[in-house]
């Protein structure tokens, strides 16, 4: 058999382990050895095998992998693996009538990841390399899915189930932390384009309401490694109501791509940082991908699918451009914002996604308080907490909420703020790196502009490098902050 990938356990090789000397010995291949691993004279080779948590702890010594599911029992003893279950698959619901203690078979597969894929390479940190990396996986996403010159999309995991979804009387998305937050940011554009009532649930506390499920309902769930386990047991909550489930993940044979009826990879590669960069902005740009092809039907919307096509397209040079503006966004971390206690980030529409995300990136892994506010909610309750010492940053880049958003400036000048403020470069009011209102002239970070929809993976991009440079400015681990896992496996 193949080298094995079990969970929980550390990458460490085990003592030398070979095939029985019998078998090499002019006998036929036994039962249980696998033809993966013969000479060319068909003889049994000798086999090494790594037990590790993660496929991409081993890539480095083999890309042949064999995954344990739930409540498998591995055993290697002279050189073979046997794989035995804890549980009959009956008692799992299963369907076939495998029993307890009974010897599996699994497959074994090849990785696709490149080592150069899981190294840090020219960088300091993995999270850098990821944000910086973000121009090429953003196209990774789309390779292969967007026809740029018909205007066509095409996402071939969900094209059998296109029209279950679009007879559905809702579309729940259900995901935790990061992934939450690009469910959020583009529920607005699914809302506008399907016409479906959409809604958008953190998965524990999905359960703990025991929400409502009904069979014509499209339940969606993200997950980065898609083995989160909250997300895991709200899948398997609406498999049971009858739902039609669809995963949008990052990691090809994880657990809700396996279960779910239908999804989307997501293409974004290997994602080390525990703070996630890359992959939310490849699920936010998966989501829009999936709204579009929802609405292709619709020739009333053909202007506005175009449009949103069209900044696709430009999409990964404007992430570059803003990546250019790093040197000046470290120096911004340096003079405004290392001294302070905590941050506020207001926006609203699809800003306010960008929000809670900017604040959930600054506090993982600068330690920082920061909160996402709604800025149309400025005045019940937050607008206490602006004086002169507490620094904001504003989300104002020109859409339909434009003047809404000026409005919350206002009333933060007016309590002596001093707010930083991301703004397009369409906006006439910016100049030489600065905003100037009628109250006065404030700090700006100037972001191209695009469509509507798609401004949020713009604006995002400065606030994972402010949080990155707060970091090391106070000297903190970057890739793996305390008291966090990459991949969240309990409740």
């Amino acid at each position: 058999m193949g080298p094995l990938v079990k969970p929980g356990s550390p990458a460490v090789p085990s003592t030398n382990l070979l095939s029985p000397a019998s078998a090499t010995q002019g006998q036929k291949l036994l039962r249980t050895q696998s033809r993966a691993f013969m000479s060319e004279d068909g003889l049994p080779q000798p086999i090494e095998f790594f037990i590790a948590s993660d496929a991409a702890a081993v890539v480095e010594h083999t890309k042949r992998v064999l995954y344990l599911e739930d409540d498998d029992i591995a055993h290697i003893a002279e050189g073979e693996l046997h794989i035995h279950r804890l549980r009959t698959n009956a008692e799992m619901g299963g369907s076939t009538p495998t029993g307890r203690g009974a010897e599996q078979q699994r497959i074994i597969e090849t990785l696709e990841i490149e080592l150069a894929e899981i190294m840090k390479g020219k960088f300091d940190h993995f999270m850098q390399k990821e944000i910086y990396e973000q121009p090429e996986s953003v196209v990774n996403t789309m390779r292969g899915r967007i026809n740029f010159d018909s205007n066509k999309i095409t996402l071939g995991g969900l094209k059998a189930y296109l029209p279950i979804i679009r007879r559905g009387r809702r579309i729940v998305f259900i995901a935790c932390g990061t992934s939450y937050h690009s469910c959020v940011a583009t529920r607005a554009i699914f809302e506008e384009l399907t016409e479906i009532p959409t809604s958008v649930e953190l998965a524990s506390d999905f359960l703990d309401r025991k929400t409502p499920i009904f069979r014509d309902d499209v339940c969606v769930f993200l997950s980065q490694s898609g083995e989160t386990a909250d997300t895991i047991l709200a899948m398997r909550y609406c498999l049971e109501r009858g739902a039609l489930c669809v995963g949008v993940v990052n990691t090809v044979g994880s657990t809700i791509s396996r279960e779910t009826h239908c999804g989307i990879h997501i293409n974004a590669g290997p994602e080390i940082g525990v703070a996630s960069t890359k992959a939310y902005t490849s699920q936010y740009v998966a989501l829009i991908m999936m709204a579009l092809q929802l609405s292709e039907d619709r020739i009333s919307l053909t202007e506005r699918r175009n449009e949103i096509i069209a900044g696709l397209h430009a999409l990964p040079q404007q992430i570059a451009k803003v990546l250019n503006n790093d040197k000046a966004l470290q120096e911004m971390a340096r003079a405004t914002l290392k001294v302070s206690r905590s941050l506020l980030i207001m926006g609203r529409g699809y800003q306010n996604a960008t929000c809670l995300e900017g604040a959930l990136k600054i506090k993982e892994i600068s330690y920082m308080h920061s909160e996402g506010i709604l800025a149309g909610e400025l005045k019940h309750g937050p607008l206490a907490l602006i004086d002169e010492n507490m620094p904001v940053i504003i989300i104002m880049t020109r859409d339909s909420l434009y003047p809404k958003v000026q409005s919350a400036l206002a009333q933060v000048t007016a309590r002596k703020g001093a707010p930083i403020i991301i703004c397009g470069d369409d906006d006439p009011a910016v100049s030489d790196g600065h905003y100037t209102s009628s109250r006065g002239t404030y700090k700006a970070i100037v972001v191209p502009s695009t469509v509507d929809c798609l401004q949020g993976i713009l604006n995002i991009i400065p606030l994972q490098l402010l949080s990155y440079h707060l970091a090391i400015l106070n000297g903190f681990d970057v890739d793996f902050p305390r008291n966090l896992a990459k991949s969240v496996t309990t409740e």
